[in-house]
């Protein structure tokens, strides 16, 4: 390919991809997320993202870290679109790697709005949620014939930080059979408070799930009445999934993962 031919097409817009990396554990990447980190000019990645999905990055890839955490942004949103149409413009190939599902409170749709008005093309690649995956490594089925037949999941990160539509947990306490809340831990009291404001009862069943898929999960149980109690006890920490409803209870007996507490 002659020298001319090269800067042509290095000329042309590039691509990027929403890639949801899942949970932590790197079995549950999907084989199009994999296939997509080793093709990338340029990775751009949350701080959510687990180290051993970061170690499936060829060491010759740039790389771009853009964590946020619940209580500080270190990467303002703007600056992260911004980088996005920036490193595309210049013909890359771009994936913005997002823990989770990039569609699922991971401002995953905000960033496929900017580039689509910016012109750029761009791909989702869903990712296995924390919503789901977390609680089943703890062995908390979301709907069971049983127990649950409706399960809602929902932001805790509003009732700290104020952002986007509140939530409103009066209502949220009688929507569901499960409730599960992601980005909850720091705004726990306040969740907890509307949702037996709301009707819900005290005894209901809580678990608290850290770190979950990985080797530090850790896994703490109550019910809404001494939750809050617990997780100052046990300085319960993000990242973390909060399981509200009767399938918490179902953990004692499929609970399949070693690494839980009471």
């Amino acid at each position: 390919m002659s020298a001319r031919t090269r800067t042509t097409k290095k000329s042309k817009t590039g691509k990027v991809y929403l890639v949801g990396a899942g949970p932590g554990d790197l079995g549950l990447l999907t084989l199009r997320g994999l296939e997509l980190l080793k093709k990338a000019d340029v990775i751009i990645y949350d701080r959510l993202v687990s180290k051993a999905i970061l170690r499936q990055i060829p060491s010759r890839k740039r790389t771009f870290y853009v964590g946020k955490s619940s209580d500080k942004h270190e990467v303002p949103q703007e600056h992260i679109n911004r980088l996005m149409i920036r490193e595309a413009s210049k013909g890359n190939v771009v994936v913005r790697l997002k823990g989770g599902d990039p569609f699922i409170f991971g401002r995953g749709g905000e960033e496929a709005q900017t580039l689509r008005r910016a012109s750029i093309h761009c791909e989702i690649v869903p990712g296995i949620s924390s919503a789901s995956a977390v609680p089943a490594y703890a062995g908390i089925p979301l709907t069971h014939r049983n127990y649950s037949s409706s399960a809602l999941i929902v932001t805790g990160h509003e009732g700290y930080r104020k952002e986007g539509k509140p939530v409103d947990w009066e209502k949220i306490a009688a929507a569901a059979d499960t409730i599960v809340v992601l980005m909850g831990v720091l705004s726990l009291p306040l969740i907890i408070e509307g949702l037996i404001r709301g009707g819900r009862s005290g005894e209901t069943p809580v678990a608290i799930i850290e770190n979950g898929t990985t080797r530090k999960q850790r896994v703490t149980v109550g019910r809404l009445c001494d939750i809050v109690k617990k997780a100052k006890q046990f300085n319960v920490k993000p990242p973390a999934v909060i399981v509200i409803g009767e399938v918490v209870q179902l953990r004692n007996e499929i609970s399949w993962l070693k690494r839980s507490r009471l």
